[in-house]
């Protein structure tokens, strides 16, 4: 429970995959493993026609990467191998055959919004802002941002990047095609995203496997793509900056 951990419960073609972590749902290298295992394999069972990605708790759908764990990379090949989990998972729900569906009931920081970025479909509640914050790290939503420039355009995903300090709200983002809707309540936000997923479990499974193919057209060589940025971020974290940085941020965070 410490570590966090990634649950997936199948029930009438509906996968649900819960991922936790006690520290804001940020996001070690083994729950990011474990996520995009969870996918992949909800992805290869064929009585799953539908996904649905979520996180529990109230306070943050999710704070993107550990920074205990950035903190602890120490060679430029560790750095590769945990920034190489957000590209597994982001590519494990490009590759699924069925349709990703996304619930955000809270506040998504970095990495967060990569993962809100690349479902299929994304609902949220009207107090889920978003944040790029990469850059004041020193390093840059660099593994993240074709999945986020994706779905908002190269113009915002440049906005969001170059002012990480700056919180976008749930509204912006809708505006801007990351959320496909907003919800005033977590009830009101749960049964939408159940309803979709009901109405989608109905539909053909080969009919959405060809839509979705139509869908990521053009993402082909995001799986060489992904691990050439996920090699920039882990060179990029072992700056003195980004040491200096994070052991800043942490020292704020511990005074509140």
């Amino acid at each position: 429970m410490d570590e966090g951990y990634v649950r997936t419960q199948v029930s009438d073609g509906i996968a649900t995959v819960t991922f936790h972590h006690p520290k804001s749902n940020s996001l070690p290298g083994t729950v990011l493993a474990d996520l995009a295992t969870a996918i992949e394999r909800a992805g290869a069972d064929p009585g799953v026609r539908v996904i649905v990605m979520r996180s529990d708790g109230d306070k943050a759908f999710c704070a993107g990467a550990s920074f205990d764990e950035l903190t602890a990379i120490d060679s430029a090949e560790r750095g590769l191998a945990f920034f190489s989990g957000f590209a597994h998972v982001i590519n494990a729900i490009r590759r699924a055959p069925c349709f990703v569906l996304g619930r955000v009931q809270a506040k998504a920081v970095g990495g967060g919004v990569g993962l809100a970025a690349a479902v299929d479909v994304c609902y949220a509640h009207e107090s889920a802002s978003v944040r790029l914050s990469e850059l004041a790290v020193g390093i840059g939503p660099f593994v993240v941002g074709p999945a986020v420039e994706r779905k908002v355009g190269r113009s915002a995903f440049g906005l969001m990047s170059t002012t990480p300090a700056t919180w976008r709200t749930a509204h912006w983002a809708e505006q801007h095609g990351l959320y496909a809707a907003l919800y005033s309540s977590v009830a009101e936000l749960d049964a939408a995203v159940e309803a979709h997923a009901r109405e989608l479990a109905a539909y053909s499974p080969e009919a959405m496997a060809e839509l979705k193919r139509v869908m990521w057209q053009g993402t082909g060589d995001w799986d060489t793509l992904l691990a050439e940025r996920a090699a920039v971020s882990g060179r990029l974290v072992l700056s003195t900056f980004t040491r200096n940085a994070i052991a800043e941020f942490k020292r704020k965070a511990a005074m509140r």
